[in-house]
């Protein structure tokens, strides 16, 4: 029987930990093989919803191994990578480009995240603080997603964007089926050869029954007061992006 990795309450936050700590050194290449390579496309587009411009300061919370972090970063911004999982922070990190021995080429390190261990459910920023926040398949794995929701909220500044990446619940009910039977079946098996662990992998279902559809979510930031709260569906629905604005105040 596989190890069960999904946990009611807020015993889950060290449930998964334990999770991503096992499969922090092969999370990449499973994304890559789990996904056809399409969760690349999935980021760009989350990224292209964020509005980057040079010089803006971002957060990417659950940032695990970096991939929207270093994305952000290429496009100009000064960006901090928050996640919960020192063995995913220690990937992230060791993906930073090298400075170059040159000393008449710029170094990339001076847009590099800054990658920090922290807890989504309390941000020690301060309001306000973020031109743009993200978040890439992290929201669902809070043991409160709506308290996760509401911080990414207090900390992003007035008229800054939210970006949220996740797994999602296609309508069409036959292609809902047929999506859910892959996470039940395929998925768990890669984590299987790849991870040695096929209930690593069978979590993902597991946690996408305990997390509401796109429309819960886009409910959910309007109650906020986010405003042009936007649902964009890939694959049939199989995948989300919601992204909006943090409403500036009124004169």
């Amino acid at each position: 029987m596989a190890e069960q990795f999904y946990e009611p309450g807020e015993q889950r936050g060290a449930r998964v930990n334990q999770l991503f700590s096992r499969i922090a050194p092969r999370y990449d290449i499973v994304n890559d093989l789990q996904s056809f390579g399409l969760h690349r496309y999935w980021k760009r587009k989350a990224i292209r919803l964020a509005r980057v411009h040079p010089g803006a300061v971002a957060l990417d919370v659950c940032c695990g191994t970096g991939d929207l972090a270093f994305a952000l970063a290429r496009r100009g911004a000064r960006v901090v990578g928050l996640d919960f999982s020192e063995a995913m922070l220690r990937v992230a990190e060791g993906r930073k480009p090298r400075p170059r021995p040159s000393a008449e080429t710029p170094t990339p390190e001076r847009n590099n995240p800054a990658f920090l261990l922290g807890d989504a459910q309390q941000l020690a920023f301060a309001d306000n603080s973020f031109e743009i926040v993200t978040v890439g398949y992290g929201l669902r794995n809070l043991p409160n997603w709506e308290t996760g929701l509401k911080e990414m909220h207090r900390v992003t500044a007035p008229g800054g964007r939210l970006v949220v990446l996740e797994f999602g619940k296609p309508a069409n009910p036959i292609w809902r089926a047929l999506y859910f039977g892959y996470l039940r079946l395929f998925v768990p098996l890669l984590g299987l050869v790849i991870c040695r662990s096929a209930g690593a992998y069978a979590y993902i279902l597991e946690s996408l029954q305990h997390y509401p559809g796109q429309t819960e979510i886009a409910a959910r930031m309007n109650d906020l007061g986010l405003v042009n709260v936007q649902v964009t569906n890939l694959l049939g629905g199989a995948m989300s992006i919601h992204s909006a604005e943090k409403a500036k105040p009124t004169v």
